[in-house]
């Protein structure tokens, strides 16, 4: 769903398409979703308590390359490193072929290298969860910052490796140099702000893995307790932080996209873009309330990352496509492409 919405917006400027291809296009995106799935078993891990199923072994598993007679835990948490171990396989079949069919200085291959190396990072990070034994029922006081950590590197890369498809499928050629950029302040605070609930998300939901409530109201009476788990009483954090950064959002959203410029109306590939990205606000803050609700489930907490997965990556490509404006671009020989 997510990735029909990014790949509506893509289709503005004059010209050929400047990446390497349909083919490589589609192999972009099927990298991004591939990575959604991996961040959504990341929260089947932690969700069942599965982080410490392979020991503080690392990268072996219980110190073995394929555990025997494994638990249901280590089943869990194995099955994510090898779905891990892919992602790197695919990113660096990724940037491969980016490099081989798109041009010089493109943008693409800009962002499929910053791919690579925020995998790279993601790995450290993984493994320094489980040697500092940060996993399971761990509630060291330092596990709350490095998830807060591990979940902004996930984000940094689901959203360059969601450029680096988008970047692809432009028509106007887009390589460093030859493109303008528009409304960064603004962009810049948006993303951030979604950053933001992001991790007060993930922190919430560590707190009701760790200390779950029999009911409704002892988990409300919980938020606000002084003799509460600390954890438990940075929950609340979350739903402040989405209304307040998701009001923000929305404001940026009707000014950048909704409002007209110079007597000129928005691109309509940008404005159904921007319907994409308030519907998914929207049902994310249902998806919300219904964990709250339901007190956190944990197909209701695989449900609600999943759709704060494709609200990020739409953001991502809106905030790109509304930013990043490809100029005409000089020949080598110093004229312009079209006087050549």
């Amino acid at each position: 769903m997510a990735t029909g919405a990014v790949q509506a917006g893509v289709t503005s400027g004059t010209g050929e398409r400047a990446g390497g291809g349909a083919w490589l296009r589609r192999f972009a995106w099927a990298v991004v979703v591939y990575n959604v799935l991996v961040i959504v078993w990341g929260a089947v891990v932690r969700a069942t308590g599965s982080g410490a199923g392979c020991g503080d072994h690392w990268p072996l598993c219980n110190g073995q390359v394929v555990p025997l007679n494994p638990r249901v835990a280590t089943m869990i948490e194995f099955t994510h490193r090898m779905m891990s171990g892919g992602t790197l396989v695919l990113i660096v079949a990724l940037v491969v072929w980016v490099f081989r069919g798109t041009v010089e200085r493109h943008l693409a291959r800009t962002f499929a290298v910053a791919g690579l190396l925020l995998t790279l990072n993601e790995a450290v990070l993984g493994a320094l969860l489980v040697k500092l034994g940060l996993t399971a029922t761990s509630t060291s006081p330092l596990r709350p910052p490095m998830l807060a950590l591990h979940l902004s590197n996930t984000l940094l890369l689901l959203g360059a490796l969601a450029l680096t498809a988008h970047f692809l499928g432009r028509r106007a050629t887009v390589v460093r140099g030859a493109v303008r950029l528009e409304h960064r302040l603004p962009a810049l605070t948006g993303l951030l702000a979604a950053m933001a609930i992001g991790v007060t998300g993930s922190l919430a939901a560590l707190g009701d893995t760790l200390f779950p409530s029999t009911s409704l109201r002892s988990a409300l009476a919980a938020d606000f307790s002084s003799s509460a788990e600390w954890l438990v009483r940075l929950r609340i954090l979350h739903p402040a932080s989405a209304v307040v950064a998701g009001a923000f959002i929305l404001w940026l959203l009707w000014r950048a996209v909704f409002v007209s410029r110079d007597g000129e109306r928005p691109d309509g590939s940008i404005r159904r873009l921007g319907l994409w990205l308030a519907g998914l606000l929207g049902f994310q803050f249902l998806l919300g309330g219904l964990d709250v609700l339901l007190r956190a489930p944990v197909w209701m907490q695989v449900l609600h990352l999943a759709g704060a997965d494709a609200f990020w990556c739409v953001l991502v490509v809106l905030t790109a496509t509304v930013t990043v404006i490809a100029m005409e671009r000089p020949h080598p020989s110093g004229l312009r492409e079209q006087d050549s």
